[in-house]
């Protein structure tokens, strides 16, 4: 049955608005009908009994109270009336085979500005702590005099036939606007109540003649494909790259799911030209499923860490509204138990206008290990693929399979496919070991704690790594909420606040976020009830304790390291650009705390004395395999307060608030 397709391929350009959808490993596609309705906000998608594909803007993290150059573009709805199911084989069959032409090939950002941009991003971002990543765009951008319906058509059986390992590969037709891609990555679904995020990240870009491009390779090449996807795995940034999203992505599925987020993985996600490690989050919610959607916009993998500070340092370093790129498409599906939501990323997406308009934007994830004239090659190579099936680069030869299949290891003779076997192997051991530094909070589900009765205010400080906090705080038996920095009582009634980690420089008592976070540790101080500061908070807490705070020679983002903590060795996970300086087991010049610090560098770890402790490293983080562990002991210290200090008469821990209010200058 393809009476629907035929019907759109036969109008052309008088075609209705549509939606035509293939997910990975599934032997049909969707051909979806409807009418186009544009709403403002996530919550006002109209989900009223009929099945609604929705194309959401970047600009939509503005809900969250984010930064984004705003271009007025709508949450497109195109509300379904009429559907069919065609197999996969006959579909391609019917979508036009001839290429449509695509000119005047440029792109807006040239390879000298992005690599100057990158440069400014690790210098300028990165290094004053706004973050620990950020994805900055550019567009390929060319013209078309095809009817947008049968362009974006054509590109479809393009994408379907020379793509693979594409989450969705799909084709969109609304008045003005146009879209075909083959995105990789799903962001969010919500599925009988099973929230998944797919978070994607880590680039290793095929060689010409690899195996994994070409469908077949000698012996020679696919041992040296082999190898050079080996160093992949092993390169640094590659590998903090991806434990940094899936950080990130842990936050949403902390403030969507009740019980958290697990993750399972890592695995390759294999593309006709590129090759990516991936993971998969899972947990359970009842929340609206346009609710999942706003409190998960959008992606790390397309924006950076954290969220609110990527948001501003995009519009700080791109000069134009980003459209629909890194926002979402997301299908809201009405079943017998409610709505099921599944959204994939819109990046490997083309948009054309009825102007005969082409874009294609892209983007890299930056770091602090990044290589300028690495990532201008990433964001061309992700493009690529693409561009391709617009026409617009010339096509190799691809063994297409059955779309999800692996034909990484399909050779012309015996000794290339036991050359690929034994790669295989020595990949599949390299990847599952990558879990033996990881957390097993986030890992296996852990019994709670029974409840303690006690409550705990955890404040943010711009930093989403505060919903994993309250989390395991959760798991350790507290009753926790979560309060913004500017909400936050200076007179907490709760048992235990925590003071959460943040972007920025502690020292600068210029941000208001700062000054508040000082003024809401030192209140807290002054009443003598039990405290917890974490990263920022630390930094915060060491300078009004007399200790110089100063910048790193290089941040420490994504890093894991084994420190001492109070006689005790743990491995956590580090983000911090700024750190305090002491010797190992001295006592602040204020409040008299005791130092953990490093015996070489005299890098302040943590902090502690009655009723007050202090960590520099995230102990939520997947990164942090001794996290809850060092989380129970340090709250369990300030609670019960059996540490037995070496206060100096002058360094209370009950002094007034005026006594430890001024900052101390960085020495």
């Amino acid at each position: 049955m393809t009476r629907l397709l035929s019907s759109l391929l036969a109008l052309a350009a008088e075609a209705p608005p549509f939606a035509v959808i293939h997910r990975e490993h599934e032997p049909a596609l969707d051909v979806l009908v409807g009418d186009v309705v544009d709403v403002a906000l996530l919550a006002d998608i109209p989900l009223d009994g009929a099945e609604v594909v929705a194309l959401v803007p970047f600009r939509q993290v503005r809900e969250r109270g984010f930064a984004a150059h705003d271009d007025d573009a709508p949450i497109r709805c195109l509300v379904v009336r009429d559907r069919e199911t065609v197999p996969l084989e006959e579909a391609i069959g019917l979508l036009p085979r001839h290429p449509v032409v695509v000119d005047d090939l440029d792109v807006d950002v040239s390879d000298d500005d992005y690599a100057a941009t990158v440069r400014r991003v690790i210098d300028d971002e990165i290094g004053r702590g706004e973050g620990a990543n950020f994805v900055i765009r550019r567009e390929f951008t060319g013209s078309t005099d095809a009817a947008p319906a049968t362009a974006v058509l054509g590109w479809l059986r393009a994408l379907l036939e020379h793509e693979s390992g594409a989450y969705w590969t799909f084709a969109l037709h609304t008045p003005g606007l146009s879209a075909a891609g083959a995105t990789p990555e799903r962001h969010v679904s919500s599925i009988d109540g099973v929230v998944s995020m797919n978070p994607i990240s880590g680039t290793f870009r095929h060689g010409e003649g690899d195996a994994v491009a070409a469908g077949s390779a000698s012996a020679a090449s696919a041992a040296a494909h082999g190898d050079r996807l080996l160093a992949f795995l092993h390169d640094v940034k590659e590998r903090e790259e991806l434990v940094m999203v899936v950080d990130e992505e842990l936050k949403m599925m902390s403030a969507v799911c009740p019980e958290g987020g697990r993750i399972r993985g890592p695995f390759l996600k294999r593309m006709s030209r590129l090759t990516h490690t991936e993971y998969l989050l899972e947990g359970r919610s009842a929340l609206d499923p346009r609710e999942v959607l706003r409190r998960t916009m959008f992606a790390p993998t397309v924006t950076g860490s954290p969220m609110g500070n990527a948001c501003s340092v995009i519009a700080r370093h791109e000069t134009t509204p980003r459209g629909y790129y890194a926002g979402v498409l997301a299908r809201f599906t009405p079943r017998a138990h409610g709505v099921d939501l599944d959204a994939p990323i819109l990046i490997r997406t083309a948009y054309l206008d009825d102007g005969g308009r082409v874009r294609v934007p892209v983007g890299a994830t930056l770091v602090r290990h990044s290589d300028p004239a690495g990532e201008v090659a990433e964001t061309r190579a992700k493009a690529a693929g693409v561009l391709t099936a617009l026409g617009a680069l010339p096509r190799v030869p691809a063994a297409r399979t059955d779309h999800g299949g692996d034909d990484a290891g399909a050779t012309t003779d015996a000794a290339a496919a036991a050359a690929a076997a034994a790669a295989a192997d020595r990949i599949d051991t390299l990847l599952a070991a990558r879990n033996d530094h990881l957390a097993a909070f986030w890992r296996i589900p852990q019994a709670a704690h029974p409840a303690r009765g006690l409550d705990a205010l955890v404040i943010d400080a711009g930093d989403d790594f505060t919903t994993m906090l309250a989390h395991q705080l959760r798991h350790l038996g507290f009753g926790a909420r979560v309060v913004p920095w500017h909400a936050a009582p200076v007179a907490a009634s709760e048992d235990l606040v925590v003071f959460g980690p943040g972007p920025g420089d502690p020292r600068n008592t210029a941000d208001p976020r700062v000054a508040r976070m000082r003024e809401l540790i030192a209140a807290r101080l002054a009443s003598g009830r039990p405290l917890l500061a974490v990263c920022l908070s630390h930094q915060v807490l060491a300078d009004l304790a007399g200790l110089p705070i100063e910048r790193l020679q290089a941040p420490r983002q994504g890093v894991q390291l084994e420190v001492d903590v109070f006689g005790d060795r743990a491995a956590i996970g580090f983000y911090n650009t700024f750190a305090a300086a002491a010797a190992n087991g001295s006592t602040t010049p204020s409040l008299g705390l005791e130092v953990a610090s490093d015996a070489a560098t005299g890098i302040v770890h943590a902090l502690r004395g009655p009723r007050v402790a202090s960590v520099q490293g995230h102990l939520e983080s997947v990164t942090s395999p001794d996290g809850l562990a060092l989380l129970e002991r340090l709250v369990d210290g300030v609670l019960r307060d059996t540490w037995s200090p070496r206060l100096p008469a002058s360094g209370l821990v009950g002094a007034p608030v005026g006594a430890i209010g001024a900052p101390t200058r960085s020495r």
